[in-house]
């Protein structure tokens, strides 16, 4: 390069000479990756809460999946950015009419407001008042599962 030229970043030049010819290589197929399926029991089905979740305020840790629940959920609020707690609001479900049908026979319905753990719950920004889940009871059977009557929201970190 000489001393008066400038350097230019762009389509090179070739000064009215045709560009050198590239030739076509062709690659090697790629091999197929190994597909590998968890074929164990998943403990997470089972309810066992895995290690790394949390169940109260994040305070700015990075959350990397929220599970929503019956409880209020930490989470990150997609429409503020708003790192908190849910607030939850609970509407009934086909679970809680169907028992409170059940004792209506007899005069009265005292299933329906204090089995909470049957109602449909939705969960609220505290901040913006955005709604940001729900988590829908399907299962009209929950009144005879003790164990799941109450299931926790939680959060899992990255």
């Amino acid at each position: 390069m000489k001393k008066d030229e400038e350097t230019v970043l762009g389509i090179p030049y070739t000064g009215g000479n045709p560009p050198p010819v590239m030739a076509y290589q062709p690659q090697p197929p790629a091999q197929p990756q190994p597909q590998y399926f968890y074929v164990g029991e998943n403990p997470y089905q089972r309810g066992t809460l895995p290690p790394n979740a949390i169940f109260d305020d994040p305070k700015g840790v990075p959350i990397h999946q929220t599970f929503y629940r019956d409880t209020p959920a930490p989470f990150t609020c997609v429409f503020c950015a708003h790192s908190s707690i849910t607030s939850v609001k609970s509407k009934p479900s086909l679970a809680a009419v169907i028992g409170c049908m059940i004792p209506m026979m007899l005069g009265f319905c005292f299933l329906c407001p204090s089995m909470d753990c049957l109602w449909h719950k939705y969960h609220y920004c505290p901040r913006c008042g955005e709604k940001v889940a729900d988590f829908e009871k399907s299962d009209p059977c929950a009144v005879m599962d003790p164990p799941f009557w109450v299931e926790r929201s939680f959060a899992l970190t990255s």
